[in-house]
């Protein structure tokens, strides 16, 4: 008898997904709980795992397959019995796999050496580059704390192991938000693949182009973001602020509030606590537009916008009005974390109010941030820089940061939309009234 592999549910409003790998081949012995397949999703990868002990007898589904919830990915078969033609017979293991065994790491030998976590397969973007470059994947370090192996730990490799003329253009390529999958498959297998001291570079087309497939990821960021800009009427308006009293405090309260809360004391949780003030004055910059009404939030679950190798992602800051700022700093700092180790939950991602994001890590001075619907407020930050600016008659040199408010004009007007980046401005350059407005 054989137990069906489902497309198990995948939360609020995500209807499908796409196969990213297989990470057990047919034939192949599982036991309950094993993840047998790894799913990609707007939002978040989704391991399906094994509901019972027995033999994976058929993949029904490849990589790159658009699925359904609730669509069949495969079958289990009970014991050591596996579908061969209709019939039901026993499967030995592949000779390929028994003839590679002895060439893998000792890692692989003796999976109770690590913890278990540590032995979390590769990410999908992994699997491609290496199988792209004939990379045996297993004897690449993930260097994660979860041992994953990461995108960036098969570049490091190829850089260590790989004397290629082309590798520089090829890792910029891979560097792109758009992630390279050329014609190689999403996984592989030691049976199938050695390592080659002189890898080929990745094949193009004409020498001078090269075909990309977007990540399902990328195709609804892609998507979205052109909904927001049909579907809203967005308008974006700008400041500055003046960041001499934010960072002096943190200059004299570093120390102390790290070896206090264990945690470092940045700038996300001034800004959070800034925009939760500002709402609480603007409250239709906290809503939502839902046919004719308008639904206005009296509760703030603050979206920090954090960039990972598949794409942007927005986890969700709960009740952020009711936190400390050391709480505000340890959650942010998690869940970017985990962001970036594709280990956040579908809850985590949904439902935030008001959105902010900080294009200054990456060394933006000015930008116009689009909305994060069904969400009306998007606050950018941006770059510190040291500018002149007139003071009190004198010209001086402060660190200044240019602010960005994108706002949907069908329920917000502009002289709203201006003071509420003007109330970001008075909170932030007088940190005191942060407390009282938190």
């Amino acid at each position: 008898m054989s137990v069906e592999i489902h497309v198990p549910p995948l939360g609020e409003s995500i209807v499908d997904a796409t196969i990213a790998s297989w990470l057990k081949q047919e034939g192949e012995p599982v036991q309950k709980g094993d993840a047998l397949v790894e799913l990609e999703t707007d939002k978040v990868n989704v391991e399906v795992s094994a509901e019972q002990n027995g033999v994976l007898q058929k993949i029904l589904k490849q990589p790159g397959d658009t699925v359904s919830v609730g669509e069949v990915l495969g079958l289990i078969g009970e014991g050591a019995q596996a579908a061969t033609n209709g019939k039901r017979t026993a499967t030995p293991a592949p000779e390929s796999q028994s003839a590679v065994r002895p060439q893998q790491p000792a890692v692989a030998n003796n999976p109770a050496s690590v913890p278990m976590e540590a032995q979390r397969p590769p990410s999908p973007l992994a699997r491609r580059i290496a199988a792209e470059y004939n990379v045996d994947i297993s004897q690449v370090k993930g260097s994660s704390p979860h041992g994953r192996v990461t995108k960036e730990d098969v570049i490091q490799y190829l850089d260590r192991n790989v004397q290629q003329p082309s590798m520089q253009d090829a890792t910029s390529s891979i560097q792109s938000p758009a992630q390279t999958v050329q014609t190689a498959q999403p996984t592989i297998s030691t049976a199938t693949a050695a390592p080659s001291p002189t890898p080929p570079p990745a094949p193009v087309i004409g020498g001078r182009e090269e075909r990309v497939r977007m990540s399902r990821r990328r195709q609804t960021i892609a998507q979205r973001l052109v909904e927001a800009q049909h579907t809203a009427a967005m308008l974006t308006t700008f400041n500055e602020i003046d960041m001499t009293a934010i960072m002096d405090v943190r200059s004299r309260r570093r120390e102390a509030f790290k070896e206090r809360h264990n945690v470092s004391l940045g700038f996300m949780s001034f800004f959070t606590k800034a925009v939760v003030g500002a709402l609480k004055a603007f409250p239709l910059l906290n809503a939502e537009i839902q046919g004719n009404e308008i639904v206005v939030k009296h509760y703030y679950d603050i979206g920090i916008a954090v960039a990972t190798e598949e794409g942007l992602v927005v986890p969700v800051v709960r009740e952020a009005d009711r936190k400390s700022f050391a709480e505000i700093e340890r959650e942010i700092a998690d869940l970017a974390k985990r962001a970036r180790e594709n280990k956040l939950s579908l809850a985590e991602l949904q439902g935030g109010t008001f959105t902010i994001t900080n294009g200054g890590v990456f060394g933006s001075l000015l930008s116009t941030p689009i909305l994060n619907g069904p969400q009306v407020g998007i606050l950018g930050m941006h770059k510190i820089e040291q500018r002149p600016i007139a003071l009190n008659g004198q010209v001086v040199i402060r660190p200044m940061m240019y602010l960005a408010l994108s706002y949907d004009h069908r329920i917000v007007d502009g002289s709203e939309a201006v003071r509420f980046l003007v109330r970001i401005k008075e909170l932030v350059e007088d940190p005191e009234t942060l407390l009282l407005e938190g």
